[in-house]
Order: C-alpha cells, then structure tokens, then sequence
C-alpha cells in the first residue's frame, strides 16, 4: 500500500489531497500529511532501487547517447536551475540542482553523472557555453554535439516534471526539489516502456 501511494504521488500529477481523495474512494483512509511521511521516507529508498536495477543493465552499452538540458525553477521567487542527463532511449539518469548556471555548476553536474553511469559515446547539449568549458576540463570535449533540434529529447523530459510542480503548487527549498527531482526520475524510468532491455 505505501508502495502505491508514493508511485501515484511521484509519477502522476497529484497533490497529496488528490491522493488522499483516490484512495478515500478505495475505502482506505489515510491523511495528506501521512502520504507526506510516506514520501520522504519511503520515496528514496524505492527510487535507489529502480536506479540500481537500471545502472546496472546501461554500464557498458556502446551505443549510448546523452542529451543534457536545464531548466529554470523557481523556489521562493528566486531562480534555480535543475540540470537534467537524460539517454537515446528517454531513461532520466541524473537531476541536478544549482542556484547558478555556470561552469561549476555544469562539471558537478557532469562528474555526477559519469561517475554514477559510465562514460557514453555522444553527449548532446545546447549552446550553453558552459557544457563546452565543463567538458574541456573533463577532457571529453571531442564527445559533445550541439544542433537546433538535436536535444529535443531532454527538452520533453522536462515536460512531466513541469507538470507536477503546478500540482505541487511549486517547492520551498532547494533540498527538497533535489530530492523530488531525484525521485521522480527513477520512478519515470520505471513506467518507460522504451527500453529494450525490459525483461
């Protein structure tokens, strides 16, 4: 049951009255601030697992592409930016947040990533100067490719997490994006039905 409340909380766009509500309508009664508890404590640890399984399957693929993208978030009237690794096949690998869009930010980003996934063949960014510095420094700028429509791909991973941050009536505190961001990415992955290696 806690399973459930936290995978329709993370992957669809509700508030946690609208999951209070769904589940009221199952005969199970259970408050708002119980689906909240349930999520910070329980949401990680789910997450970590669907992330291993995935890790594990990606490490070695030749063929793998990355596509990285930012976006602004708001958290307090004060711009964030949440950075985004996501692969050829739509899978979410890494979310990132910063308060500032610069070269640092984009190699701890980066860092991040590789060492938590490998290395892929093609990393396909934008035209933010800061990818271009950041892979200099890493010593894999040979890898980057930047094109008009080339990054669409992480463009539209941004789209379901626009969609739950309206319902969410938007986040306080930068720790707590880092972690939803974190979470809804796996819990994504584990409803993308893209992936050829699904058993």
């Amino acid at each position: 049951m806690i399973r459930l409340v936290v995978l329709m909380y993370v992957r669809f766009p509700l508030s946690r009255r609208n999951v209070e509500d769904l589940l009221f309508e199952l005969g199970v009664d259970v408050s708002h601030e119980t689906i909240r508890f349930w999520w910070n404590r329980f949401g990680p640890m789910f997450a970590s697992e669907v992330r291993r399984r995935r890790v594990s399957y990606m490490r070695g693929f030749r063929h793998w592409r990355w596509h990285l993208d930012e976006v602004f978030v708001k958290i307090n009237g004060e711009t964030h930016y949440l950075w985004r690794a996501v692969d050829h096949e739509g899978e979410n690998l890494e979310s990132y947040v910063t308060k500032t869009r610069d070269k640092a930010a984009a190699l701890s980003f980066m860092k991040k990533a590789l060492k938590r996934h490998g290395s892929p063949e093609a990393i396909t960014t934008d035209g933010l100067r800061s990818y271009g510095a950041a892979m200099k420094e890493l010593g894999n700028a040979e890898r980057q490719e930047i094109g008009r429509h080339a990054n669409n791909r992480a463009e539209n991973s941004h789209l379901p997490f626009r969609r739950l941050e309206r319902a969410m009536l938007r986040f306080r505190q930068m720790k707590t994006l880092q972690k939803f961001a974190s979470v809804h990415a796996n819990v994504h992955n584990h409803f993308n039905h893209e992936r050829h290696l699904v058993d």
